[in-house]
């Protein structure tokens, strides 16, 4: 089990058509002990489903840890409109994002219906997005401005595809690395985390 896992409860979300089994989350959930939220439609994703349902998990966890929500493609766009609209985003204390979709071109609208406009709010807690150069799904631009929106440090992986399965990454360890080694600067330049109060 990871160190982030005794102190944090760490919740994946992956995108559109969940992650298979050789997916980076999958190894991280199977490898580091992190919780994946289970979505009840992976194949016909309703924007508002997905987010009741993360909304439900949250609500779950321990409220003595604070949350970290590690996302994949439209993962990403959960996370947003989820921090724009839930009243529980204050447990929630940092957010990987890798690979967001950019849900507004013609070809993602009529493949993710519901899903468009992308959320342009800064995103009320700290956040890393990882984005790839030959991302099919979004424009390395693009995903310079959902950076820029939401607030977030952004981290150029170079030319890694979608950063799935099909880009060979195995269980990703250098972006498992790099997510304890962000965590652990923010915390040493920040103080002591405090639960919500209910």
């Amino acid at each position: 089990m990871s160190e982030l896992a005794h102190t944090h409860s760490v919740l994946l979300l992956p995108g559109w058509n969940d992650s298979d089994a050789q997916h980076w989350q999958s190894h991280w959930e199977r490898d580091h002990g992190y919780q994946r939220v289970q979505q009840h439609d992976w194949t016909r994703p309703r924007s508002g489903d997905w987010l009741a349902r993360l909304d439900e998990v949250v609500l779950l966890q321990a409220h003595d840890r604070p949350i970290v929500l590690v996302a994949h493609s439209l993962g990403c766009q959960l996370v947003a409109r989820w921090a724009a609209h839930s009243r529980h985003a204050a447990r929630v204390q940092a957010a990987l994002l890798v690979a967001p979709p950019d849900t507004e071109t013609l070809e993602n609208q009529h493949l993710l219906p519901g899903w468009s406009p992308m959320p342009r709010q800064p995103l009320p807690f700290r956040s890393l997005l990882v984005a790839s150069r030959n991302d099919p799904f979004c424009s390395f631009a693009r995903a310079q401005a959902l950076a820029g929106h939401w607030q977030a440090d952004l981290v150029d992986a170079g030319e890694a595809g979608h950063i799935n399965t099909a880009s060979a990454l195995g269980a990703w360890p250098q972006g498992h690395r790099m997510l304890l080694d962000w965590m652990q600067e923010h915390e040493e330049n920040t103080t002591t985390w405090q639960p919500e109060r209910t």
